[in-house]
């Protein structure tokens, strides 16, 4: 999960990534030239990463991928009428178990809590952990704001909170992600944003939903502008898949941590989903 080796295969994936994803159809050769790679050597990096070759890639990653998901794998969440604050869900083969703060530590802005946190690399590049005893509390990838800036976003949900560098701390939940098993999530947010992050937990991997769709699941049936402000403030990328959420028409929308990373999401699931 941590080695550079991971890292420096994400960087020169992301290059790859953002060539292909121009709509125009490139050959092997071409691509390769572009990362001054070989053909051969490209192709082999690229498949180690991806679990498939660059030309089966390039085909989850067409400007009209998302439209083609919204269409195909548009699901409609099944609340099981009213979302509860805990609960299970699954990505990969790792196993989520969640539950909210309470609600007088979020009034409270986290005082009195203290959170530890580290980093690491991951497929999709470097990323940065917070946790609680209760669980994992944010995860953001930093590739586009980097270390600092992604740091100063996650405190800044929290401003009340101590925190405090515990590599052994996040240790368990990054071998989690990376190797399966079970983690535990501390939602740490209001009630409202609760709720949309939990709506998001119930999408199944290489699905996706939209906005509109949130917010019929919570209840709030007219408030997709405010579902869309709170899927932008999920603060534990990845596994709660707000990279899931799209527009209405088909569109991404945004990525609080930058599309590049969404686009490679979205194409990696539906790659291993066989979509």
């Amino acid at each position: 999960m941590q080695n550079i080796e991971t890292h420096y295969h994400w960087q020169l994936m992301r290059r790859a990534i953002e060539r292909l994803d121009t709509g125009r159809e490139m050959t092997l050769e071409e691509i390769a030239a572009e990362m001054t790679l070989s053909p051969a050597h490209f192709q082999r990096l690229f498949s180690r990463w991806a679990g498939i070759s660059p030309k089966r890639f390039q085909q989850f990653l067409t400007l009209g991928h998302a439209k083609r998901l919204l269409a195909e794998r548009h699901t409609l969440i099944d609340t099981s009428g009213e979302l509860g604050l805990s609960g299970t869900s699954r990505l990969h083969d790792l196993f989520l178990r969640w539950e909210a703060m309470s609600p007088g530590t979020y009034a409270r802005k986290g005082e009195g809590l203290t959170i530890a946190y580290a980093s690491a690399n991951c497929p999709f590049g470097r990323m940065l952990a917070m946790a609680t005893p209760q669980g994992l509390a944010g995860l953001a990838f930093t590739e586009e704001s980097g270390d600092e800036a992604a740091f100063a976003d996650l405190c800044g949900r929290w401003p009340a909170a101590t925190y405090v560098e515990d590599d052994a701390a996040l240790a368990p939940h990054f071998t989690a992600i990376s190797q399966g098993g079970e983690s535990r999530l501390h939602l740490m947010g209001g009630p409202f944003q609760i709720k949309v992050w939990e709506a998001l937990l119930a999408i199944p991997e290489g699905r996706v939903t939209t906005y509109s769709e949130i917010a019929r699941a919570i209840g709030h049936p007219k408030a997709h502008r405010a579902v869309g402000t709170a899927v932008g403030r999920n603060p534990i990328s990845w596994l709660i898949p707000c990279h899931r959420a799209l527009r209405q028409s088909g569109e991404l929308g945004g990525y609080h941590w930058g599309l590049p990373v969404k686009r490679a999401l979205l194409a990696d699931e539906a790659a291993r989903t066989g979509f």
